[in-house]
């Protein structure tokens, strides 16, 4: 695996590789790597003739500089991974690399971007707006792919890449989840013990919630999970929606005809974390 640090170098080898009729796939990371990010490494490697991964903690979509400051770093593990996955290129930038010059670029997302994560951290989405386009912009791959557990923030892409006219397919692949359920994440190792436990039974309260929205109501999911939480003093509930899944606008009445998902933010202690299950 070539590791490359600065943009020009990954630019020189995947026009290289392009020039020999290669087809290019990219996974964006901000390390910490776990078998999720993997799983997106595999889905690229049979997709393409060569991976590139990218491993770069932004700055810009941290609206909370104390979780910028926390979050997980561990390259050489993340390295490690890499290689044992067979990914071709890491690009490994720091932030002078990829913002030479303050980035001013303004995104509008409409509605999208508004509500649920938009509402709970302004300024996020436009964030990954930014760092996105520029390594689209850089490596230009044909097909990037971006995990579902952040479902809006695939979203959020896609409407990117559109507005920006950035000739790459964005490939949505499905959560990886531990043995108990909860969802794979960079933030995971942050957790406590007691924590990671009580972490666990999110997934679980929303498969429940999902049955109590098809056999009673949504309103009554939601009292599930509010009263759920309320249980415990180090859980706070950032916000649980059942959405239309095209559009992210909340529905009062589930319909057979049209899919919908649920999404949900919250804190473990001083954890926040995000998971989402279609309701079927």
């Amino acid at each position: 695996m070539h590791i490359l640090y600065k943009i020009k170098e990954i630019e020189h080898f995947i026009s290289i590789e392009k020039n020999k009729g290669k087809t290019i796939g990219f996974v964006p990371t901000m390390g910490a790597l776990h078998q999720g990010h993997i799983s997106l490494i595999e889905a690229s490697k049979k997709d393409n003739d060569i991976t590139v991964c990218s491993i770069f903690v932004n700055p810009t979509q941290f609206n909370n500089s104390s979780d910028l400051t926390h979050y997980p770093r561990t390259p050489d593990s993340d390295i490690k991974l890499l290689i044992d996955s067979k990914c071709d290129y890491l690009y490994m930038p720091d932030v002078d690399d990829v913002y030479p010059n303050l980035d001013e670029k303004t995104f509008d997302f409409g509605y999208i971007g508004l509500v649920l994560e938009g509402a709970h951290r302004p300024g996020h989405f436009n964030g990954v707006g930014q760092v996105v386009s520029i390594l689209l912009e850089g490596i230009k791959p044909h097909k990037a792919y971006f995990g579902i557990k952040d479902f809006q923030q695939v979203m959020i892409v896609k409407q990117m890449v559109k507005q920006s006219h950035i000739p790459v397919e964005i490939i949505s692949c499905p959560i990886l989840r531990e043995e108990d359920g909860l969802a794979m994440s960079s933030r995971n190792v942050r957790l406590s013990l007691d924590e990671r436990k009580l972490a666990s039974h999110i997934p679980k309260m929303m498969q429940e919630a999902n049955l109590i929205a098809k056999k009673q109501s949504i309103e009554n999911a939601k009292l599930f999970i509010q009263n759920f939480v309320s249980q415990f003093p180090i859980m706070k509930l950032d916000y649980y929606e059942i959405c239309d899944v095209d559009t992210l606008e909340p529905i009062t009445i589930l319909s057979e005809n049209k899919q919908s998902v649920a999404l949900i933010a919250l804190f473990v202690g001083n954890i926040r974390l995000i998971d989402n299950l279609l309701v079927k």
